[in-house]
């Protein structure tokens, strides 16, 4: 699944290869998961000029003049691609075709992608908007295992699987520990390695991807691979599921609760 860091640079290939550009048309080809009907969403968005692409949580959200905003949630294993303006790739959900002959489609094998046409705000903080104070907040009134709170996008958005147990390997907090359980101190390092985790994954998906509309890059992470067997360090990495997700651990992070 997309989380937050292979959507940010999503986000920032399509505004550097589209924003600016005109639909001339908006294929769809499967219309179930959107919100209105597929004639709604072509009328609303054909014709208009794509004016920016932003990342809300796992969502991306394309702004288009007349403030029309699409919103495309990948679901779990939703991709967006290059396409052609002769035939459309396997698996369209959906497909933006540009005036000058350029376009990219939104793909799901699964059919479970989700396109909303003009979605409503949400209050939920961002991961990496959030607050300091709102995330000890959240914390000191939370009795649930703190790997469930950083994926729940009712309490934060835009955290995953993967990056929830790339985080928590950073601060060196066990994913088993109690949210609310969780000292100030470390409450804080664990704060700050979002941010950190965060941001060096949107470095090195952006440096890798260029201008492409790549997969998920998963290769550069530090505990979260079922292949690897010890860390850097040496400490042997362990598995087990945790609300029904696999979660990724060492004993060397600490349990608090």
């Amino acid at each position: 699944m997309a989380e937050l860091p292979d959507l940010t640079v999503f986000a920032q290939i399509l505004n550097r290869r589209f924003k600016g550009k005109v639909i001339s048309k908006l294929e769809v080809s499967l219309a179930k998961k959107i919100n209105v009907s597929g004639r709604e969403l072509k009328k609303n968005l054909e014709n208009r000029e794509l004016l920016q692409v932003t990342r809300a949580g796992k969502t991306l959200q394309l702004h288009f003049t007349g403030n029309q905003v699409l919103g495309l949630h990948l679901m779990l294993r939703g991709e967006l691609v290059a396409n052609a303006q002769d035939e459309p790739p396997r698996f369209q959900i959906l497909g933006f075709y540009f005036e000058d002959g350029e376009g990219f489609s939104l793909i799901d094998m699964q059919k479970q992608a989700t396109p909303t046409l003009n979605p409503k705000d949400t209050e939920v903080p961002d991961a990496l908007e959030i607050s300091e104070a709102e995330f000890l907040s959240l914390l000191a009134k939370k009795r649930t295992l703190i790997k469930t709170l950083l994926m729940d996008q009712h309490l934060i958005r835009g955290i995953g699987n993967s990056y929830a147990d790339e985080i928590l390997y950073h601060a060196g907090i066990s994913p088993f520990s109690v949210a609310k359980a969780i000292p100030v101190k470390q409450a804080k390092i664990l704060f700050r390695s979002i941010e950190s985790v965060l941001n060096q994954a949107i470095e090195k998906i952006d440096k890798e991807n260029g201008d492409e509309l790549k997969g998920e890059l998963r290769d550069f992470m530090q505990i979260h691979n079922a292949e690897l067997k010890q860390t850097k360090k040496g400490e042997a990495i362990k598995s087990e599921k945790i609300g029904g997700r696999k979660s990724y651990y060492t004993d060397s992070q600490e349990i608090f609760g």
